[in-house]
């Protein structure tokens, strides 16, 4: 299933409340503006892992913030096959780079149980005229969104245990800014997916977690990844291409 979820229904959603605020739309606005927003804003019935929110080529009329889960960004090649272009986690938002176009770009599929909160795309264009607060935190939330693109290239270049390692970090970072621990968080995604992401082989990034776990620099249980030499990691992240 995918598309705008239970549209009909209108609870109450308290930005305010939420602990992902911060990195959200109500970033930097009054209580006044929040309130503004709030009712523009929907919370749709939870996705079950493996469901869809939107396929590209649909109609763009939403863009989504995530509550709470984990959502894969994914394309399809001429062949059918996936090649994926970002995780999305709490806090972060879906569908705008779809803005202009008129449909989704991509596909957007749950990783585990998530919560989105969806806004008319119109009605948020209406509001951030309104509200200058709102039009900056919608053009920060863009340019995250290009800067992701660009993390992305960049893990797809150098040796394979630079871009794993550049992985890690990343989400390690990420983790962080949503006030969780940064040495020790759940990788929801497959080692699959990070395989795809990586533009790596998945026998190379499971190679890869085992001698990082030997070398010191990991512990690893099921999805449960630990830093334990983050220094080691950010050598790693720093090789320079073999010449």
């Amino acid at each position: 299933m995918s598309g705008p979820l239970d549209m009909g229904a209108r609870p109450h959603v308290k930005c305010l409340a939420c602990s992902l605020s911060r990195l959200c739309l109500p970033a930097s606005l009054s209580t006044e503006e929040v309130d503004k927003l709030e009712r523009i804003v929907r919370r749709n019935r939870p996705l079950k892992k493996g469901e869809y929110l939107f396929k590209a080529d649909e109609p763009m009329d939403h863009v989504y913030a995530l509550r709470s889960g984990a959502i894969k960004s994914f394309l399809l090649d001429a062949g059918g096959n996936e090649r994926v272009t970002g995780f999305v986690l709490p806090g972060e938002m879906l569908g705008l780079d779809a803005i202009g176009a008129w449909h989704y770009r991509s596909y957007a599929l749950a990783l585990e149980v998530s919560l989105v909160c969806s806004i008319r795309l119109d009605q948020l264009v209406d509001l951030s005229g309104q509200i200058p607060g709102l039009r900056y935190q919608l053009l920060h939330m863009l340019s995250l969104g290009i800067q992701s693109k660009d993390e992305h290239l960049r893990c797809c270049h150098g040796r394979a245990e630079q871009r794993l390692s550049i992985f890690l970090l990343g989400m390690s970072e990420r983790y962080h800014e949503r006030g969780l621990r940064a040495d020790v968080f759940n990788l929801p995604m497959s080692r699959g997916d990070i395989a795809n992401y990586l533009d790596l082989t998945l026998e190379t990034v499971s190679r890869l977690f085992s001698r990082f776990t030997q070398a010191g620099f990991v512990k690893c249980v099921g999805r449960e990844v630990k830093l334990v030499d983050l220094q080691g990691l950010l050598n790693l992240s720093r090789l320079e291409e073999p010449t």
